[in-house]
């Protein structure tokens, strides 16, 4: 984990003086301080990183930028000069955009409408002026260097495109600042490097780029400088070049991380999940594998190969077409996620805040959602058992947190996962299923979730493990099993299991038939 900031992107010689700048902020909601005395120079032609853990003030100072959130102390610096923006509009006339990681476009709309949406050129009589707004698009669309039809409609875009369309409109509003909030979360390799080869042109024209990314080989592949927060604290501002990520997880974390990946040693007992021949027409076929106690086993390949798709069938999401799962032995009635909690499993989802919570409900009746039978007395809810239940389990996964009866959605996306976590290790499974149990979350958390992981597994628990993050396939899996185009083409014992050789049967080169 040692790699230092790449030649070809070294920084151009700064300008005089930075296009957008923070000096000395500050910003509170309540008792909590989310920023404190926090500095930031953002300068034409240069990709600077935010860095930090998840609850370090990055979304906060975003905010602070974008005129979402007026600093309770400090001055935000526009050419040199203080502004303040009345909301988010300010900020966007004045040449700052955002891209968020969920792109927000009018799915029924084309490419071209969404870019102009509100503000369309017009013609005569009011009506507007469309051939206008198509090359206009077709102009932006070029000069990004990508192939998108204006006309397009933006349902059915992928993640990546609807970017680049966001991107766009950022282009026809003459946005000198681009803030890129985790844009290549839910991307693939060659999304990312087009994205990436975007926002260097981006650069090249002497836009000022801010991007935000847990993904510490993105930053030092993209960005000139970094600046590290911690509890809401500046810690530095630097060049990247000569610095390591070991480095910069120093900084952002405040210590040395020595085990990203703290796979202890675990006896393996007993099968605990039997899968045989689950097929879902379309989806994928012939999946059969088993998952021993004291086990993680990892489930990898390309996104599209069906690994979510096979474990929305194991729990009963999804309804499979044939085959069977048991679970201790017991085989479970298919399409049935009930019964599949009644018999010891539990499955954690990628999608933490469509799928894993209630964003409105408090942080306690989230955690207790999985156990109403156990928290109700005479056909009511106890709120003192609620409580009681949601502490202990915050107290086990050091959730940082104000108050249990706080909105979920007030927490950062770490400790965020970590309560659909205590949702479902509060129901003592005895299989626990995790899709991406660490997507968009911190490099400190990442390494809590993953020695938590590890402590269920020599506790005896049964983990199956779905990641797209192939260091973490390989530092945590007993065994690695490989799907390629709905099928199980490889099963990798610990010592077999590379980046090459899982990477190898993802794309279906070198297949071993899975046991």
């Amino acid at each position: 984990m040692n790699k230092s900031a790449k030649g070809p992107d070294a920084a151009p010689a700064p300008a005089p003086a930075p296009v957008l700048a923070l000096k000395g902020v500050s910003k509170s909601f309540g008792a909590v301080r989310a920023l404190q005395d926090v500095s930031l120079e953002l300068f034409p032609g240069e990709a600077h990183a935010l860095a930090g853990e998840n609850g370090a003030g990055k979304s906060t100072l975003i905010k602070a930028l974008a005129g979402v959130h007026r600093p309770d102390n400090g001055v935000v610096l526009l050419d040199g000069e203080p502004v303040v923006f009345h909301g988010p509009a300010a900020a966007r006339d004045a040449g700052i955009a955002v891209i968020y990681q969920e792109p927000t476009l009018f799915p029924d709309l084309s490419i071209a409408e969404n870019i102009f949406m509100g503000r369309q050129p017009r013609r005569s009589f009011g009506r507007i002026d469309r051939r206008a707004v198509h090359d206009t698009t077709a102009g932006l669309m070029r000069r990004l260097g990508v192939d998108l039809a204006p006309d397009r409609p933006a349902r059915g875009l992928s993640i990546a495109d609807q970017q680049i369309v966001e991107i766009a409109k950022a282009l026809s509003f003459e946005a000198r600042v681009l803030i890129m909030d985790e844009p290549t979360a839910a991307l693939t390799g060659s999304e990312t490097a087009r994205l990436f080869s975007v926002v260097r042109a981006l650069r090249a024209e002497g836009a000022a780029v801010l991007f935000i990314s847990h993904r510490l080989d993105e930053i030092f592949e993209l960005c000139q400088r970094v600046t590290t927060l911690r509890d809401g604290r500046w810690i530095s501002s630097q060049p990247l070049e000569g610095l390591t990520e070991d480095g910069l997880v120093r900084l952002m974390v405040g210590r040395d991380l020595d085990d990203l990946y703290p796979k202890q040693d675990a006896a393996v007992g007993e099968v605990a999940l039997s899968v045989r021949r689950l097929t879902r027409e379309g989806v994928f076929r012939d999946v059969s594998f088993e998952v021993r106690r004291g086990e993680i086993v990892a489930l990898a390949g390309l996104v599209g190969a069906g690994r979510t798709e096979v474990a929305q069938a194991v729990f009963g999401v999804d309804r499979a077409d044939a085959g069977e799962v048991h679970v201790n032995g017991t085989a479970l009635r298919a399409g049935s996620p009930t019964a599949a909690m009644a018999a010891g499993l539990a499955l954690v989802p990628e999608d933490r805040r469509q799928r894993g919570l209630v964003m409105e409900m408090s942080i306690e009746r989230n955690i207790g959602l999985t156990g109403l039978g156990e928290v109700r007395r005479g056909g009511l809810v106890s709120r003192a058992l609620e409580h009681e239940r949601a502490a202990d389990w915050a107290l086990r996964l050091q959730l940082k947190y104000n108050r249990l009866a706080d909105t979920v959605g007030v927490l950062s996306g770490g400790n965020q996962q970590k309560v659909v976590l205590a949702k479902w290790l509060a129901t003592e499974p005895s299989v626990l299923i995790v899709d991406e149990p660490t997507r968009g979350i911190d490099v400190g958390t990442k390494a809590e979730v993953h020695r938590l992981l590890s402590a269920l597994a020599a506790e005896g628990l049964a983990v199956l493990m779905i990641s797209s993050d192939l260091p973490e396939v390989i530092g945590m899996a007993d065994r690695v099993l490989v799907m390629h185009e709905g099928r199980l083409v490889a099963e990798l014992p610990r010592a077999d299991a590379t980046e090459e050789t899982v990477m190898a049967a993802a794309t279906g080169l070198g297949e071993r038939t899975a046991a």
